[in-house]
């Protein structure tokens, strides 16, 4: 789901630069760099050229020269964000390397936006083989170019809200090619609770069994919008793009017109069981019930989920689904639900949880686990 305000404020500033004619580049730095290759699976599946991004923060004492590999954390940004980000976080966490005040890794900020919304980094019949051009180009060749350990056991992920869904499908779509995640306010990560819907048993997007509106925002406890409210002013802006038309992008069939079939109907809010049973593909907590016993011991000590109680979009609802079904497949996943975090607050400073911030305590548990192996051990 959405940044926080001040994220998104930064993007209607990159909106009205564009609109003056003017076109917003990736500022390299000595230490942050863009790193960008043509993908042959997206460029075949799309008939035209489809190239891959990321920016690239650069730890203290890296060089080109230098035989060192190093261990990379691959954050994914959420709806509306891109590796624009990178440059954002550069010089801070630069600064704080240096001074030896921060885990000292590569960082990189991946792509994970198109004009159909956020894409996920899953393989669709909408949007093309996003995971496999990451796992069998993408990462391959960046790691390659910026020495890292191009191990399991040395790379990383995290990502927020749809960054936070995403890094959680990689990890579990490739158990072996990563060592872990950190996905903190993931979209719904169990679809009976899609942001407040049952989409196999209701019958409808916008009204509960009880023909009661279902609210998704909400400000502290208050709520401030419900589903249909959200929708109708998502369509005011645009036809395609937004949020659940991006959700339908990465989840949904392809429809007889080109495009994918909507999950439920914008003006009436009527599921469709048929693209609902479809969407089973990618129910994370369903995959994991199903396929536990393949995946469960490729998974261990890998899966953490972060979540407010109090999340703008209602999204602890399907951690809460997530972290039974785990407990009881005897998984040691750590899903941890923090008291009063919205889907902003959730990175500040806890005095319980993360003294010095919320990936201040990721970044270091990452740097941790990859020292604790042989790799780290060197």
């Amino acid at each position: 789901m959405r940044y926080s305000l001040t994220f998104l404020t930064s993007l209607l500033f990159l909106a009205s630069v564009r609109s003056q004619g003017r076109t917003y580049r990736f500022q390299e730095t000595e230490r942050v760099k863009l790193f960008e290759i043509k993908s042959k699976f997206l460029s075949e599946f799309w008939g035209r050229e489809i190239r891959m991004q990321a920016g690239v923060v650069l730890p203290t004492g890296w060089t080109a020269r230098s035989t060192r590999r190093w261990p990379i954390c691959y954050n994914v940004h959420g709806f509306g964000g891109s590796h624009m980000a990178a440059m954002r976080h550069g010089r801070q966490l630069t600064r704080d390397m240096d001074a030896g005040k921060y885990p000292r890794m590569l960082y990189v900020f991946l792509n994970a936006s198109s004009p159909q919304g956020h894409h996920e980094f899953a393989d669709s019949v909408n949007n093309g083989p996003r995971g496999k051009a990451l796992i069998e180009e993408f990462i391959p060749a960046l790691e390659k170019k910026f020495h890292a350990v191009a191990k399991a056991e040395g790379r990383f992920l995290t990502g927020h809200s749809s960054g936070g869904w995403s890094s959680f499908w990689l990890q579990i779509t490739y158990p072996d090619f990563f060592g872990g995640t950190w996905s903190t306010a993931p979209d719904s990560v169990d679809f009976r609770d899609f942001t407040g819907i049952n989409i196999y048993e209701w019958k409808n997007a916008y009204t509960d069994p009880d023909g009661k509106p279902i609210p998704l925002v909400r400000r502290g406890k208050r709520w401030v919008a419900t589903i249909k409210q959200y929708v109708e002013k998502e369509l005011s802006r645009r036809s395609f793009g937004g949020q659940f038309s991006s959700f339908d992008y990465v989840f949904s069939p392809r429809g007889e017109d080109g495009r994918p079939m909507p999950m439920f109907n914008r003006k009436t809010g009527l599921i469709d069981p048929k693209v609902a049973k479809a969407w089973e593909k990618y129910d994370i907590r369903l995959i994991l019930h199903r396929n536990w016993k393949t995946l469960g011991p490729s998974l261990q000590g890998k899966l953490r989920i972060y979540v407010g109680t109090l999340d703008t979009y209602r999204l602890e609802g399907a951690a809460i689904l997530l972290k039974k079904e785990l407990a009881q497949l005897g998984s040691d996943a750590n899903i941890l639900l923090v008291p009063g975090r919205s889907h902003s607050s959730l990175f500040r400073p806890h005095k319980e949880y993360w003294p010095k911030g919320m990936m201040y305590r990721i970044h270091s548990e990452m740097l941790d686990r990859f020292h604790s192996t042989k790799s780290g051990g060197e």
